[in-house]
């Protein structure tokens, strides 16, 4: 996809502050650090416009932003860093189950995985609670360039036996320091708009 315009449309901490709802709108979610920010960032070429951090839990609001004036990405607050108050979590988590549920333009959400760890808990819970909501579970697993490519099919199947992904095509390994498969995850982007007639 040729990207004219990729800009912060709005920083958002509750409900009332939403933006309308006349674009569809596609959420990322994933542990703390996992590399939503960066994703995003390689997505659009933008080197800072989704702001990076290598401080786990430093992303605390729902970030929105405008692509090409037709859709939206949505940058989910990261779950399931410890160090961050009991108090601190349950908010973020109501945060984004509010979204999740109010949302009549959102058409789908990603999760995004550490492809050199097996899923945990809260990445089962979050996964589960997507394909709850009738979305598709598409997961890309970042940080690809962290292990070897002959490694990357064995760790795929670990993500896709943990979580039960029955197809195993929804699981994209994807790196953003060497841009591997960024062309895929626009290719599943497009898809995801174009069958919901959005693009």
């Amino acid at each position: 996809m040729k990207i004219n315009k990729a800009e912060m449309l709005a920083t958002i901490v509750n409900p009332s502050q939403y933006p309308d709802e006349s674009l569809p709108e596609i959420a990322f979610a994933g542990r703390s650090n996992v590399g939503k920010s960066s994703l995003i960032n390689a997505l659009t070429n933008r080197k800072k416009m989704a702001r990076t951090s290598g401080q786990p839990g430093k992303t605390q609001t729902l970030n929105f932003y405008d692509i090409n004036d037709s859709f939206r990405f949505v940058d989910l607050p990261g779950y399931g860093y410890a160090r961050v108050s009991q108090k601190e979590r349950e908010k973020w988590g109501k945060m984004i189950e509010t979204f999740l549920t109010m949302r009549k333009n959102l058409i789908e959400v990603v999760l995004l995985l550490d492809i050199r760890h097996t899923p945990g808990e809260h990445d089962k819970l979050m996964y589960d609670w997507i394909k709850s909501f009738g979305y598709n579970g598409i997961i890309i697993a970042t940080k690809a360039d962290k292990i070897s490519r002959g490694k990357r099919d064995k760790h795929i199947s670990a993500i896709q036996k943990k979580l039960g992904v029955e197809n195993r095509d929804f699981i994209v390994p994807f790196s953003a320091t060497k841009k591997t498969n960024k062309d895929k995850v626009w290719d599943v982007i497009e898809q995801i708009l174009i069958v919901n007639d959005k693009l």
